[in-house]
């Protein structure tokens, strides 16, 4: 277990290096948030209660997409591009031969700068939008403290989805293409361009029931105070069980990759 904690400060270090990447990064989601929180004002002028939210609540989405867009890495660029390269040229076997548990490494790792974006990408746009908006800030520190956890686990769902992607490399020798589905994916499926209550149908029962409605649509609502109760008890049961279905998943493909590194390698 201290080995695992030392990776994931390793992470949030590691992170914290690129000052001036996170400055970068922090302007281009608040300018992003203005725009799309401009569009919503509009898009929300037109049609009041749109998808079951009130203007307010509307625009709070919208930062909270910002404030989370890099936490839970929807659009990916995480570590799987590291991974995957490090399986493209070999250098993974060395990983493998380690005395600490591959999938655990990384997931720490992973946690670490998760923690850095919530803190250096997640808190200043939200407090720009603040300024300009009427944001539906919670009222109850207990509502905080279930958005961080519903933020932790759409973090772990988000590891697990990219541990595949970056697996798919063994097979691939090329993750790029699955890489980039799988970022068209979280960036739909996770409510990043529109709430999935705005999804008609049958199109919005699947999108509320793929993985990727964990990085944003769930936290948002448990921010907003929409899951509650026994609700909000069953959107953690949701998240945890795509959480471990995913890790699984992981663990039963690294198990398989493994055998083939060292088949090969004799």
């Amino acid at each position: 277990m201290r080995l695992y904690l030392a990776v994931a400060a390793g992470g949030f270090r590691r992170h914290a290096t690129y000052r001036v990447a996170t400055v970068a990064g922090t302007f281009t989601n608040t300018v992003f948030g203005f725009i799309i929180a401009y569009t919503y004002t509009a898009l929300w002028d037109e049609r009041p209660q749109l998808g079951g939210y009130d203007l307010s609540q509307a625009v709070t989405f919208v930062w909270l997409g910002q404030a989370l867009l890099m936490t839970c890495s929807m659009m990916g660029g995480g570590f799987e591009d590291e991974l995957i390269e490090r399986i493209r040229t070999g250098d993974i076997a060395v990983d493998l031969y380690r005395p600490a548990d591959l999938q655990l490494w990384w997931l720490a790792g992973d946690l670490g700068r998760a923690l850095f974006h919530l803190l250096g990408r997640g808190i200043a746009p939200m407090a720009a939008g603040s300024l300009v908006f009427d944001l539906a800030m919670p009222g109850s520190p207990l509502v905080w403290v279930a958005f961080l956890l519903a933020v932790a686990l759409g973090v772990v769902v988000s590891f697990a989805l990219r541990y595949l992607v970056a697996l798919s490399a063994f097979w691939l020798m090329d993750g790029a293409g699955v890489a980039q589905i799988s970022f068209l994916a979280g960036t739909f499926f996770s409510g990043l361009l529109l709430p999935l209550t705005l999804f008609p149908g049958a199109l919005g029962e699947i999108a509320r029931a793929l993985p990727w409605s964990s990085l944003l649509q769930i936290p948002a609502d448990v921010f907003l105070g929409r899951r509650t109760g026994w609700d909000l008890v069953g959107a953690y049961a949701f998240q945890a069980c795509w959480a471990a279905g995913l890790l699984v998943a992981g663990r039963l493909l690294q198990t398989v990759a493994t055998r083939r590194v060292v088949v090969q390698g004799g």
